[in-house]
C-alpha cells in the first residue's frame, strides 16, 4: 500500500469508528431497507458494442487540490445524464476529496441512472451506509483490503443487491481479485506510488481477466481517442472524473467523450 493509501485509509478507520458511535448500524440497517431499491450498474455498463461511460462528480483530489469551484453536484449530475452517461459516480470522502454523503443523496433524488458510491471502503459499516444513502453500487479497492476483508465486502455488497466495482492496479493483485469472484472489476491506469498514468495498462491486464467480467478502465482517459483504444480492446467502460468536471460545459464534454456513439446507446 502507497504511503498516501496508508495515510488515507487510516483516517478512515477514524471516520467510521465515530461514525458507529453518532449512528449504530441498526439505524443503518433499517434506513437501508426503506431505502429505493437498487438499479443495476453491471447492466448498464456491459453487453454494449460501444464503450459505456461512468461519469464522476468529483470536487477535489489530494494530488490536484480543487477541481472545479463551481461545485454544483445535483447539476453536474443532471449534465452527465442528459449526455448520455451510462452511470455515476460520486466522491464522499470529506477529509482528501472534499465529497460526501448527502452529494449522493441528492443526486439519487434527481437522476435516474445507477450510481456508485466512490470512498475507500474498508468496513461493513461502509457498504450499509451507501445502501442507506441510496447507492446502487460501491467501490472496492483492492489495494486497501486483505483479501479475506474484500471477499466479506463483496459477499455483503451482493447480498444488498448493489454492484460492486472491485478495483486494483499492480498486477500482482490480479489473482487475489479474482479469486474474491467480482463481477465486474476495474484498472487504474494510475500508479499511486509515483502517481503516473498509463492507459495502455488497462489494455494490458484485460487479456489476463475472463472475458465473461465487464472490465473498468479508470485514469487518465480525457479524449475521444481514449475511449476508442478502450473500446478497441475490449473495454467495457470508463471512470472519467477530472477531465469532465475541468471543462467549461460538462454535458458537451460527455458527449464529445463519447462522439457519434451516443446516438447508439440506449439507455
Amino acid at each position: 500500500m502507497s504511503s498516501i493509501l496508508l495515510k488515507i485509509v487510516e483516517k478512515k478507520r477514524q471516520e467510521v469508528e465515530q461514525a458507529k458511535l453518532l449512528r449504530p448500524l441498526r439505524e443503518l440497517q433499517t434506513d437501508a431497507t426503506e431505502a429505493p431499491a437498487p438499479r443495476n450498474l453491471l447492466k448498464a455498463v456491459q453487453g454494449y458494442p460501444q464503450i459505456r461511460l461512468i461519469a464522476e462528480v468529483k470536487k477535489a483530489s489530494p494530488s490536484k487540490g480543487v477541481i472545479r469551484q463551481d461545485f454544483d453536484p445535483v447539476a453536474i449530475a443532471k449534465a452527465y445524464e442528459s449526455a448520455g452517461a451510462a452511470a455515476l459516480s460520486v466522491l464522499t470522502d470529506e477529509h482528501f476529496f472534499q465529497g460526501h454523503l448527502e452529494y449522493l443523496r441528492e443526486i439519487r433524488k434527481q437522476v435516474s441512472l445507477p450510481i456508485l458510491r466512490k470512498d475507500f471502503i474498508i468496513d461493513e459499516y461502509q457498504i450499509w451506509e451507501a445502501r442507506a444513502a441510496g447507492a446502487d453500487a460501491v467501490l472496492l479497492i483492492a489495494e486497501c483490503l486483505t483479501e479475506n476483508k474484500l471477499k466479506d465486502l463483496l459477499r455483503l455488497t451482493h447480498e444488498l443487491d448493489m454492484t460492486a466495482l472491485v478495483e486494483f492496479h499492480a498486477a500482482e493483485r490480479l489473482p487475489a481479485v479474482l479469486d474474491a469472484q467480482p463481477l465486474l472489476i476495474g484498472v487504474n491506469n494510475r500508479d499511486l506510488n509515483t502517481f503516473e498514468v498509463d492507459l495502455g495498462h488497462v489494455v494490458r491486464l484485460r487479456s489476463k481477466i475472463p472475458k465473461e467480467l465487464a472490465v473498468v478502465g479508470e485514469s487518465g482517459i480525457a479524449t475521444r481517442n481514449d475511449a476508442m483504444y478502450l473500446q478497441e480492446n475490449q473495454i467495457d467502460a470508463m471512470l472519467v472524473g477530472e477531465s469532465l468536471m475541468r471543462s467549461k460545459d460538462v454535458a458537451s464534454a460527455v458527449r464529445n467523450l463519447l462522439g457519434k456513439s451516443l446516438d447508439n446507446l440506449s439507455s
